[in-house]
């Protein structure tokens, strides 16, 4: 038995039947990490000793015959901007590179609690900055689809782990698909869920009206067990929604009202990703589900609307880091002002910088109506839209991205080449909507089989029903 390839739930039935042990099985993933990684380079920190001493404790229950949860003794990783008590907590960035987290996370504290193993912290684009995971301050990380080609962004490590049988399942953080669109890539399940539904303390921030907090799988069970353990209201985030946490529904695609959006197949859609989701539409339909044409008035503007609201923020929550309270400090400045200036020269990437000078611009006086207001204008507008589509549909279904993925450098020294990647999912994150991502077929290219992602879109805290459409779509494309 392949210790490494297993589902949270035959993990969860081997460790009751004692076929295993959780140190084995951690060990196990330790091993592979040890031996593949180097490659894929997926973790910045891969924390062995604390993840060995969690699994015995989790045999220490089993012993004593104590209740264990579906995730006790789960090999899991966290994206490097998601604070783990003891161990680093970069985001990615060489401003943080000293950085060890003092506390834990909310989603980090929850899943110790469940009895979860962390393995370590994950690779990702700078402050969650990229589509590509080629803007870490440490080294891209690549495909384990196609080791010459991107794994997405920015929760690319996460993904890149799952897909590479190197952690049973991941969180990762979506600002703008930046969970979704990996998942894409990579082949796996990834969920973004409603703003408000999980907690983002102990997250380090991007863009705080985008950020959420979500997980990656290999399948829509383990992606549900794992947003069931980490979502719910939290009394350190005031964003957090006093809404139930519902688990999974089973939901029959037949009579589901499906919405596709004519705005999500015109130009700059790859054909074969539009034949690809085609397809699977079709496979839907015959099982009994109603496709329905719907249109998103506003989807055209998510893309200019999301890249004025998200630096905005960016340059706010970016300015905390100025080499007085944590991080990394330049050495030999002569006063404070330029102790700022070198601080920040020195500790930023290209993207960062970029995207905070692009949100103190729109945030400036005389600007601020002409780009800031009228984009904020403009999301109630796009949101809007998702209010009145819903009134008549379940769900609403697309691709995730307009391609497959793309080769290291391909769209790196075209920014907005790398921005359009989002132009699918920005608007559920403008929308605050939850969105599921799920692998719906392959494109041969040289060689390779590059997966395709069908992204399902939901109405606000409907997780329980997304994920059961989720599932069911999954039974009904088959193994990809």
């Amino acid at each position: 038995m392949k210790l490494e390839n297993l589902a949270i739930g035959l993990i969860a039935a081997g460790l009751r039947k004692k076929e295993f042990s959780a140190e084995e099985v951690v060990i196990a993933y330790l091993e592979a990490i040890s031996k593949r990684d180097r490659e894929i380079h997926s973790y910045l920190f891969v924390a062995d000793a604390p993840a060995r001493e969690a699994a015995r404790a989790v045999d220490k229950k089993i012993s004593a015959g104590e209740p264990l949860s579906a995730l006790a003794g789960v090999p899991l990783a966290l994206k490097d901007n998601i604070l783990t008590k003891d161990l680093p907590a970069t985001a990615g960035s060489k401003i943080l590179e000293p950085y060890i987290a003092s506390y834990d996370s909310t989603v980090a504290a929850k899943l110790k609690a469940a009895g979860a193993v962390i393995l370590g912290k994950t690779n990702m684009d700078e402050f969650a900055m990229g589509s590509s995971t080629e803007n870490s301050g440490f080294g891209p990380t690549k495909n384990p689809r196609d080791i010459l080609r991107v794994p997405g962004g920015s929760s690319g490590g996460s993904a890149a782990a799952v897909a590479g049988d190197l952690a049973v399942a991941a969180l990762g953080s979506d600002t703008g698909g930046s969970i979704r669109q990996p998942a894409a890539f990579t082949g796996v399940v990834g969920l973004k869920t409603t703003y408000g539904r999980v907690s983002r303390h102990g997250l380090i921030a991007m863009a705080s009206s985008l950020d959420q907090i979500g997980p990656i799988a290999k399948t829509v069970e383990d992606a549900a067990i794992l947003y069931q353990a980490i979502a719910g209201q939290d009394r350190y985030d005031a964003t957090s929604a006093a809404v139930p946490v519902e688990a999974m529904r089973e939901v029959p695609l037949a009579g589901l009202r499906i919405g596709v959006p004519r705005e999500y197949f015109g130009a700059g859609l790859d054909p074969r990703v539009a034949k690809a989701i085609r397809a699977s539409l079709n496979k839907f339909e015959a099982a009994g589900a109603i496709l329905m044409d719907i249109s998103l008035p506003h989807a055209s503007y998510a893309l200019p609307t999301y890249y004025i609201v998200m630096p905005a923020e960016v340059s706010a929550n970016l300015a905390r880091f100025d080499g007085l309270r944590y991080g990394f400090s330049a050495s030999g400045s002569g006063n404070l002002l330029q102790l700022y200036k070198n601080t920040r020269d020195q500790g930023f990437g290209s993207e960062p910088k970029r995207r905070i000078m692009i949100g103190a611009y729109v945030l400036s006086h005389g600007y601020y109506d002409a780009y800031y207001l009228k984009a904020q204008k403009v999301r109630r507008l796009i949101r809007r839209d998702f209010e009145n589509a819903f009134g008549g549909i379940d769900v609403i279904m697309g691709p995730t991205t307009p391609s497959v993925a793309f080769k290291f450098g391909e769209k790196s020294k075209d920014p907005l080449a790398m921005y359009l990647e989002d132009v699918y999912t920005v608007a559920v994150n403008l929308s605050g909507v939850p969105a599921i991502s799920i692998p719906c077929g392959n494109i041969e290219e040289e060689g390779k089989q590059l997966p395709v992602g069908l992204q399902i879109i939901g109405s606000w805290f409907d997780e329980a029903r997304l994920l059961g459409v989720a599932k069911a779509c999954e039974s009904t494309i088959g193994t990809v």
